[in-house]
């Protein structure tokens, strides 16, 4: 792994248009940035395309990273509003009626939980796009509602709605695989 203050070498590089340091730039922060935008994409050509996006923007507005926070976090931000904005752009945000509170299952962390990371990482791939996206800036990137409403367009009423029908679509399918698992 590269430490911070090699990353902040290479960014250095890259700020006077060595093509090397921003292909080395991209080589080592890839991987993760792929992770990133695989939360808010259907599969991973679409993914790769958002990463792409992404490293665009990021090369032609190396000007505004400020040195305020780490580096890698600024990027990854960028990843994730990429990926945001191209979802905005393809599917309006509209609430799925596809369960009631009523028909999801209790799940509580005191429940032996039998799924894995990457079990748990499919799954949240499969909630609908603004599901997802919801989801993802609210439980894994620490966004507000109020954050997020403002990324996404909608309310905070919305986003709050959305997230926890989020929750209890993920409720539903964890307690399936693990009835799944068990038999």
């Amino acid at each position: 792994m590269i430490a911070e203050m090699s990353l902040n070498r290479i960014w250095e590089g890259c700020k006077i248009n060595d093509r090397k340091q921003q292909e080395l730039l991209y080589k080592v922060l890839a991987p993760k940035m792929l992770a990133v935008c695989m939360r808010y994409t259907t599969d991973r050509d679409e993914a790769q395309d958002v990463m792409q996006e992404g490293f665009i923007k990021i090369f032609k507005n190396l000007h505004n990273y400020r040195g305020e926070g780490s580096l890698e976090g600024w990027i990854r931000r960028i990843m994730a509003h990429t990926a945001i904005s191209r979802y905005r752009k393809l599917k309006p945000i509209m609430l799925t009626e596809d369960m009631s509170e009523n028909s999801v299952p209790c799940y509580t962390s005191e429940q032996n939980n039998n799924v894995d990371a990457k079990e748990l990482m499919n799954i949240i791939q499969q909630l609908p796009g603004n599901y997802r996206s919801v989801f993802n800036l609210y439980a894994i990137e620490g966004y507000s509602h109020q954050e997020i409403g403002t990324m996404l367009g909608i309310s905070e009423l919305l986003s709050r709605t959305t997230l926890h029908r989020a929750r209890g679509i993920l409720r539903k399918k964890v307690t399936q695989l693990e009835a799944y698992q068990a038999n």
